[in-house]
């Protein structure tokens, strides 16, 4: 009998579109997470936090109690799974697999206050990760599965990239302090401080807060400038075309039903 609703149950929670009340379990479970990321939001506003107090704290607490049950379901469920069939070992498995630790993460800000006493500025941070719950949207959506798998299959790619990237800040960095520290020891007074600056550039972001005004670091700065547009250009080609690739995949691994004609998987 525990067998038949656990495999029941794993069609619901883990199998993409799992019947009628998998669909159900989804949508209420997108729902909760976006409320409580709207929650989070609006208890930053002092008025709001003060006046309706209570309502956040049974919020959070009716959200808790659904995500743990959530969480206890998955984790008696997961054996369901082959890479987790292991009863001991495969739910050890599965305890720190990613989506199960966003599953964890969920849930901990709120406990923890409760079994160990803790300053203010923990306690905001602690509150700040409830933020994290969106990550559990990852479970439900499409497109966030779609950018997961493209970002592991062009890791490679984007870490190149990037690479090159922190590689070009750091000689335009050194640069521009050993030219402008003479004329702004306060702006440019190590190559750290002077790393402000060249990532504001390079992202041509340019706040303007510091700027070179020496002529030698005007001239670096414009050529700065363009190699970090090119360069910051990259990891965006990549993802698009890597995106534009993976949507392709998917689409040419639909199964079409001969006798319905409708999309399998």
């Amino acid at each position: 009998m525990f067998s038949k609703w656990k495999t029941k149950l794993y069609e619901i929670l883990e199998t993409p579109g799992g019947g009628r009340l998998g669909r159900i379990a989804d949508a209420f479970l997108v729902a909760l997470i976006v409320g409580n990321v709207v929650m989070v939001t609006l208890h930053t506003v002092h008025a709001l936090a003060v006046g309706y107090a209570a309502l956040f704290w049974y919020f959070e607490l009716v959200s808790v109690i659904i995500f743990s049950i959530e969480y206890v379901l998955r984790m008696w469920i997961c054996t369901e799974n082959a890479p987790y069939r292991r009863p001991v070992f495969g739910r050890i498995k599965y305890f720190f697999s990613p989506l199960a630790i966003i599953d964890l993460v969920a849930i901990v800000p709120f406990i923890i206050p409760m079994l160990i006493p803790v300053d203010l500025m923990f306690m905001r941070l602690l509150r700040l990760m409830r933020l994290l719950r969106l990550l559990k949207l990852g479970r439900y959506s499409e497109s966030i599965k779609t950018m997961a798998a493209l970002l592991k299959s062009k890791r490679e790619e984007i870490a190149v990239s990037l690479t090159m990237s922190i590689i070009l800040l750091i000689i335009a960095s050194g640069l521009m302090y050993t030219i402008e520290n003479a004329a702004q020891p306060e702006a440019f007074s190590s190559i750290p401080a002077a790393m402000w600056w060249g990532a504001m550039t390079m992202t041509t972001v340019g706040y303007g807060d510091v700027y070179p005004i020496t002529p030698a670091g005007k001239v670096l700065a414009g050529v700065i400038a363009l190699l970090g547009i090119s360069l910051f250009i990259l990891p965006a080609g990549i993802i698009a075309a890597g995106y534009a690739a993976e949507i392709q995949r998917k689409k040419d691994e639909r199964i079409i039903c001969s006798k319905c004609g409708n999309v399998i998987s």
